[in-house]
């Protein structure tokens, strides 16, 4: 598969998001899924403290077994942990990080990302103790995650000359959610620094199994969700489908495939259940979009 590099990371350019380990799946469901996305040449794992209220890490740490140097981890900070706290104070990622390390069974993180923006600590001092853990050796690289492009900017504006900078944001990006396209991806490229967009299939939406004038099916997770469910939603899905049909690829593939064509994004992260859903996911990246089918597709959503 091909990778991209994430400052000097170099990532699949399909992401397996491990948020459903713990909460979705167990321990040995989570083993079966992140052995089948190596198995696919997807080598960048993105977790959270918070997944599965810390179980996500600990099932990673599970299944990896002696294989830490075949992947790259990446996990987050700064979201209530219950028991722990919540921020991006010095002190606190201190703890956060340790806390991690230990769950993961590693003495590093690949990429540690600040979760949210914390409006009670100065960026500046977020930046010096995520320095002070890569200058440890505890991580390699740094990153944001639902970080505006005026935030993205004062980030890079406060970096001491020298240290750690953040090299990734993660933001929700997909084709039915184009509000990084609002200054995000622009501060990115201006910067370079790689986006990672999360909920690259609107939360199942550009799977192909809702459609227009059939019922969703039961016991997913937009069952009832009026707001994905609209009509205008199922509209432009069904002109999606369409367009891929006509492309002989299916809508999940047109969904990784778009997303991929932007220089910008590094890796596109989503999250999996079962074995089936790595390999289309890891599938669906090889349709390379040409410019005149994503100005057709700009075209469509127009």
């Amino acid at each position: 598969m091909e990778k991209r590099q994430i400052g000097s990371l170099s990532v699949s350019v399909v992401g397996l998001g491990c948020n459903n380990f713990g909460r979705r799946i167990d321990a040995a469901q989570s083993a079966t899924v992140i052995n089948a996305a190596l198995e696919k040449g997807i080598n960048f794992l993105d977790t959270a403290d918070i997944y599965g209220n810390g179980q996500s890490e600990d099932f990673i740490r599970q299944a990896l077994g002696s294989r830490r140097k075949d992947v790259i981890i990446a996990s987050k900070f700064g979201n209530l942990m219950e028991g722990q706290g919540r921020g991006a104070h010095p002190d606190y990622i201190r703890t956060a990080v340790e806390t991690s390390l230990q769950r993961l069974g590693t003495d590093y993180i690949d990429l540690y990302q600040l979760h949210v923006p914390d409006p009670d600590v100065p960026i500046a001092d977020t930046l010096g103790a995520l320095n002070e853990l890569v200058q440890a050796g505890k991580v390699r690289e740094i990153g944001s995650s639902n970080f505006s492009a005026e935030q993205i900017r004062d980030s890079e504006a406060a970096v001491k000359a020298g240290a750690a900078r953040f090299v990734s944001v993660q933001n929700e990006y997909s084709l039915l959610k184009r509000e990084a396209e609002n200054g995000v991806l622009a501060a990115c490229a201006e910067l370079g620094i790689g986006f990672l967009p999360y909920f690259p299939l609107a939360s199942g939406l550009l799977t192909g199994k809702y459609r227009q004038g059939q019922p969703s099916p039961e016991g997913t997770r937009l069952s009832g969700n009026a707001t994905w469910l609209s009509e205008q939603n199922l509209v432009t899905v069904e002109k999606l489908i369409s367009f891929a049909e006509a492309k002989g690829h299916t809508i999940l593939e047109l969904a990784f495939g778009w997303l991929l064509a932007k220089p910008v994004v590094t890796s596109v992260i989503a999250g999996a259940t079962r074995v089936e859903q790595i390999e289309a996911n890891a599938a669906a990246a090889s349709w390379t979009l040409s410019e005149a089918e994503l100005a057709e597709i700009d075209q469509l959503l127009a």
